[in-house]
């Protein structure tokens, strides 16, 4: 049986039924196309990043500096979703750098010394890209007085909302998809800047994957853009489209910081 893991966008609720929904029609598609051993439903047991490596992966999500820096050439790239959320400019997308709503913070600069929260340290969207849009104002590699790790978005959002840190960058994706869906969990928080842009959040199969897969892949989410059937889910997931990226198209992200700032600490 293959392995199918589409898991980084699945709170609140309504997003994991539209995505459960899409792989429904994937399925169909590639079942009609030919492929065999594809399973009914998405994984949902196994952490996304573990997925990623499997030699049994058909189709899984990842994150654009994970894919950037131990990904390429392990895994083949299939397309990057297009977004319709506020902060995204096609295949591209940036993060909301966000501090409390009653905060004295007000730009960038005033986040010198100050407290910030990561979901991870790999996230292109909550680390990487953070670091890219205060980089510029780092002195001898040094900005922030401390970073936390919370291990999601949503995390950092409560940690800034709690005055655990001070500020967070999340990605405009999951800030829409809150917004939309939970927007009591964003009422306690402002957005001050805007980080950079980067590719997004790629589809990816295994590294062992032929050209004719990797094109049939792309033809089914091609058709799921297309399907008049899927109009609702594709709007619950601010889905319009994919686009066909290349590795190169995410190399950037590596060094998008400067390499001498690997955690920006005062």
């Amino acid at each position: 049986m293959q392995f199918a893991s589409i898991a980084m966008y699945l709170t609140p609720q309504p997003l994991a039924d539209a995505t459960a929904k899409l792989w429904s029609f994937l399925r169909h598609y590639l079942s009609q196309a030919g492929l065999t051993d594809l399973p009914e439903t998405l994984d949902r047991t196994l952490p996304y990043d573990e997925a990623w490596l499997r030699s049994d992966l058909l189709l899984s999500q990842t994150c654009g500096y994970p894919f950037a820096s131990r990904l390429r050439g392990k895994v083949r790239l299939v397309a990057t979703p297009v977004y319709d959320h506020p902060g995204c400019d096609g295949p591209l997308m940036r993060s909301f750098i966000i501090v409390r709503t009653g905060s004295s913070l007000r730009t960038l600069e005033d986040l010198r010394g100050t407290t910030a929260a990561i979901n991870s340290p790999d996230s292109n969207s909550g680390s990487n890209l953070f670091h890219a849009a205060v980089a510029p104002r780092a002195r001898e590699g040094r900005f922030f007085g401390r970073i936390i790790e919370t291990g999601s978005h949503s995390n950092s959002i409560a940690a800034v909302v709690e005055g655990r840190a001070d500020s967070a960058a999340i990605d405009c994706i999951t800030y829409g998809n809150i917004r939309r869906f939970n927007p009591g969990h964003v009422d306690g928080v402002r957005i001050i800047a805007e980080t950079p842009k980067g590719p997004g959040l790629p589809f990816v199969t295994s590294g062992d994957a032929s050209d004719e897969r990797v094109f049939l892949l792309r033809r089914a989410l091609t058709a799921a853009v297309k399907e008049p059937a899927l109009a609702a889910t594709r709007a619950t997931l601010g889905l319009v489209d994919f686009a066909v990226l290349s590795e190169a198209d995410y190399e950037p992200l590596l060094s998008l910081a400067g390499d001498a700032l690997p955690q920006l600490t005062a």
